[in-house]
């Protein structure tokens, strides 16, 4: 346009730009009020959705806003036309972030609800980021004119050179993304390697894995190292297990007392203590005639591996209380030492504690 600028000019793009600043407050409004009930249902995903449209909406008000008072103005047609390209680019990036931030925020949705833990696997939520962003720093270049052909070619043939590069990077990478899709190790799965490192799965990334121990280190695994090694997985394919108690009893007690008596404290155990599985089969097995004692084993239900501990412990103390009220002992082991002269039995007693002991001449 060639024509002066002029008092209606002005009030028109006045009013244009107000619109569009009045319209991004009140969809600012009405978003944050759509936050908070979407804060009460399950879903999280309406969560991560509404965040986003709290981002894009207003902007794109703005943007709308901007475009109607350059069109209201008298100018050129090389200003206008750089003026729509600047706010196409202010949107497309606004857009772009908004949508890497929903996808993200979606594929962590899902990773979490099919774990069933507070963790995440990033491994996916980076890729799909870093997707997501590049496609739209292409359309950006596409908008200002410029062919990304020659980039995607150049790209192609570095990429080459760059793999070769990170082969140890790359390979950590492919190896998490192949852990993750074949569901061995998940984020929240107790795990046991053979070089003796076990732990939580607290994360999975695009290198590494991250194991938190039971003192709360955390320990940190590359991918590659993970998916070489040989590993056993607590959690799966079931997150309950069984431990075994080993327990022994004098010769002269009565084994069918002894097996009804366990049974009581194991039903006992199992229906009071936290983390026990109540409707776990109580299962006693005799399967030793031992030097002092008859052997057999406890196999308790428990709910996940750290709550073993705390069952064995209560189990323990609830065991030895209640057959010291029964009257079954629990012999201490013993060792006879052949002599020239005669014989000495010595108690096996732990380090550190004094044995005496008395030897009989024949």
């Amino acid at each position: 346009m060639n024509r002066a600028l002029t008092l209606d000019d002005l009030i028109l793009a006045g009013i244009a730009l107000a619109a569009g600043l009045l319209v991004a407050f009140s969809s600012r409004t009405l978003l944050r009020w759509l936050a908070g009930h979407a804060k009460r249902t399950k879903w999280s995903g309406d969560d991560v959705i509404v965040d986003a449209l709290r981002t894009v909406v207003p902007w794109a008000a703005i943007a709308a806003g901007a475009a109607g008072a350059a069109a209201a103005l008298p100018l050129t047609r090389t200003v206008q036309h750089h003026t729509n390209q600047c706010l196409q680019v202010l949107l497309i990036f606004v857009v772009t972030l908004s949508a890497a931030r929903v996808i993200a925020g979606l594929v962590q949705s899902v990773t979490q609800s099919r774990s069933g833990v507070a963790g995440s696997a990033t491994i996916f939520v980076n890729i799909t980021r870093v997707l997501v962003l590049a496609i739209g720093f292409l359309v950006v270049l596409q908008t200002l004119g410029i062919s990304i052909a020659p980039m995607l070619t150049a790209l192609g043939v570095g990429g080459l050179a760059v793999a070769l590069a990170l082969q140890d990077t790359l390979a950590n990478l492919f190896a998490g993304i192949h852990i993750l899709a074949s569901k061995t190790v998940q984020p929240g799965d107790y795990i046991r390697l053979n070089t003796g490192e076990e732990g939580y799965v607290v994360d999975i990334n695009w290198r590494q894995t991250t194991v938190r121990q039971l003192s709360n280190n955390l320990v940190v695994v590359p991918n590659g190292e993970l998916a070489k090694s040989n590993m056993t997985n607590y959690t799966r394919p079931e997150q309950q297990l069984t431990v075994l108690v080993q327990v022994g009893v004098s010769y002269d007690s009565d084994l069918d007392h002894v097996e009804r008596v366990t049974t009581e404290v194991i039903a006992e155990t199992m229906t009071e203590v936290t983390g026990a599985v109540p409707d776990h089969d109580p299962a006693i097995r005799f399967h030793t005639f031992g030097d002092s004692r008859i052997g057999f084993t406890v196999i308790l239900g428990v709910g996940e591996f750290s709550d073993q501990y705390r069952i064995k412990h209560e189990f323990i103390k609830r065991l030895h209380r209640r057959y010291r009220e029964e009257g079954i002992r629990i012999p201490a082991p013993a060792r006879t030492v052949a002599l020239q002269q005669g014989t000495v039995v010595i108690p096996h007693q732990r380090s550190g504690e004094d044995v005496s002991s008395g030897a009989t001449a024949s």
